[in-house]
């Protein structure tokens, strides 16, 4: 029987899953002799977040470090995690793009594209696969393993031949919550290679505690392919450590050969490294068992507490990971992945916030239920159907059918600023950081984000907020407060809701440097309070003011002073949660006045446009 070869994901998802994907090219560039040295299958050392986060975060070239890697593991091959039509971004793009950034991608060191779709809609692969062939490098097709009443061993099985009839050179069991468990990995493995006969990889994160029994089992199988981690970056979030499976396969039919004093030279090296971005740490480092119910990975976990926390509603985080399954259910059980995850999250969130099942929809779930992401695995829920996009057309066909030729049209977006073909697919794939990027590089003034030194406050490098917790000194007595919510009025005075020195207590505050409007009699409005000091926006207080359902930033204003505009018609665009999400005027009438502009932050008590009733 086959040895067993192995993967190691310490160079991507190891750090993506326990440090952000913080770990910067001068700390992967001196243990690359040593890793090179051990005889992976292959290191997955691109894709996925790290090309965004090189950008964004880093303020690496993402194809410079592409290329400095290729140089400094002759030996080994370079694995990428590839989102199919969605390459590295967070839309469709167009063919000729897609196939572009495959090229360069072998061009400047892939040997490996593992290429998945977050909806396994085989039609959103296809060109991506041709392209890998075309460019004469090696094609792994990835199956999302999932759990629904319609994602089954046969399910599978026809997405594997599927693969296989698009050209793969393997397929990949990409299990990215730790859901497979090890007997359903022993029949699915089993079935796969009876279907296809290609060999078979498996990747499981380790959040349930299942993954090391699962790869066992898999292996049993007949895979021969295995995704492990160096210890250093391992377990939790992560993936199983690679000594240990090493070690547990040593002397057996399935023996890697791997030496594991040098793994674990390597794994030392990683530990030291690890402490550097200590800012950055994962808090779900450990086994989390509530994946298995509510199949939410343990990266979006942590990014969506953090998300509810920004919304200062981490409390309602439970009723938000209840909501998740329903979501999930009405939209006809797309596996949680990239970028399906945030999508089923952020609803999930919006549901719970707003007090009412869809009240508010983002843009990105009124795409999916147009059928612009591909086909759900399963039936949607056609009453939410109707509710988000009423009675626009559902595509059918591949989604990127739609999407005409756009690479010459993104040269001449980025003409001036551009140096490379490189550069422009960085636009393609973020054009809004893409850019910023580019003109700070021709200026010289690229800095990657601070990293602060041992013993820093965590605070140091934390977002500031307003603080709603304090110490008042009057007439020499000293009180602790605490604030712990507010509410609405059409008053003047606005409730707000203390703990002062532990006893709950309501205070009103009337403000006074804000437009505080109310309707009259006539049904015009009429301003109470005097005029907002610049920047500030009036309270919301009667039904004409178009408010957010959260806290957000405002991306797009969709209406001008005296339009018409119908109830329901879009007035803005406002991002929360990394969602987009439309506001839509609450009655019908006049625009007589905005209050926001792009790029401002909001929260729900602001009024951002006034309509005035017909």
């Amino acid at each position: 029987m086959a040895k067993v070869h192995i993967t190691d994901l310490v160079l991507r998802d190891g750090h993506q899953s326990l440090i952000a994907t913080r770990m910067r090219t001068e700390d992967m560039l001196p243990i690359c002799g040593k890793l090179d040295q051990v005889g992976f299958w292959s290191l997955e050392a691109w894709g996925g977040a790290t090309f965004d986060a090189c950008v964004r975060f880093l303020r690496e070239d993402p194809w410079e470090r592409l290329r400095k890697l290729r140089k400094a593991l002759p030996n080994t091959r370079i694995q990428m995690l590839l989102r199919g039509q969605n390459l590295l971004g967070y839309r469709n793009y167009s063919d000729d793009v897609v196939r572009a950034f495959v090229q360069k991608s072998a061009d400047n060191g892939v040997d490996v594209f593992r290429v998945f779709d977050a909806m396994n809609d085989l039609r959103n692969l296809k060109v991506s696969i041709e392209a890998v062939k075309a460019a004469g490098k090696h094609a792994e097709g990835a199956i999302c393993y999932t759990t629904s009443p319609v994602h089954d061993i046969p399910h599978f099985v026809g997405l594997a031949k599927g693969l296989t009839e698009m050209g793969c050179d393997t397929i990949a069991i990409k299990d990215m919550a730790g859901l497979l468990t090890p007997y359903t990995a022993y029949d699915l493995v089993c079935a796969i290679r009876e279907a296809t006969h290609l060999p078979i990889h498996t990747h499981s994160h380790a959040t349930s505690g299942l993954a090391h029994m699962t790869h066992l089992k898999a292996v049993e199988a007949g895979a021969t392919l295995i995704d492990t981690s160096v210890g250093a970056f391992a377990e939790g979030a992560s993936h199983p450590t690679t000594q240990s499976l090493v070690a547990a396969l040593a002397g057996t039919a399935y023996d890697t050969g791997l030496s594991l004093p040098l793994i674990e030279e390597i794994s030392a090296y990683f530990k030291e490294v690890r402490k550097k971005y200590w800012q950055f740490e994962s808090a779900f480092t450990g086994t989390d068992t509530r994946v298995l119910i509510n199949q939410v990975p343990g990266g979006m976990i942590s990014n969506l507490a953090n998300q509810m926390k920004e919304q200062g509603a981490l409390d309602r985080m439970d009723a938000v990971l209840d909501e998740i399954p329903r979501v999930r259910q009405d939209l006809g059980y797309p596996p949680l992945v990239t970028p399906t995850s945030q999508i089923v999250g952020t609803q999930a969130a919006l549901n719970v916030l707003t007090g009412e099942r869809y009240k508010s929809v983002t843009n990105e779930v009124k795409l999916y239920l147009q059928g612009r992401y591909g086909k759900a695995p399963g039936h949607v829920n056609e009453e939410v159907r109707k509710l988000a996009i009423g009675d626009l057309e559902v595509t059918t066909c591949r989604p990127a059918d739609l999407i005409a030729d756009e690479l010459d049209k993104l040269r001449g977006e980025i003409e001036g600023l551009a140096k490379s073909d490189e550069d422009v697919l960085t636009y393609a794939m973020f054009p809004e950081i893409g850019k910023t990027w580019l003109q700070e590089r021709a200026a010289g003034s690229l800095k990657p984000e601070q990293l602060l030194p041992a013993g820093a406050s965590q605070e140091d490098s934390a977002p500031r907020y307003a603080a709603d917790e304090f110490k008042i000194t009057l007439h020499g007595e000293t009180y602790h407060i605490k604030l712990s919510g507010s509410g609405r009025s059409d008053a003047a005075q606005r409730p707000y809701f203390v703990s002062i020195d532990g006893v709950s207590e309501e205070v009103l505050v009337e403000p006074l440097n804000e437009v505080a409007v109310s309707a009259g009699s006539d049904n015009t409005p009429r301003k109470t309070a005097a005029a907002p000091a610049p920047g500030q926006k009036p309270r919301a207080s009667h039904p004409g003011h178009v408010t957010a359902a959260m806290p957000g930033t405002i991306v797009d204003v969709l209406v001008k002073i005296g339009q018409t505009v119908k109830a329901g018609d879009g007035v803005l665009v406002i991002e929360a949660m990394k969602m987009e999400n439309e506001v839509q005027a609450p009655i019908a009438g006049v625009v007589i006045s905005i209050f926001c502009k792009k790029g401002d932050a909001v929260t729900p008590d602001m009024a951002l446009v006034e309509i005035q009733p017909e």
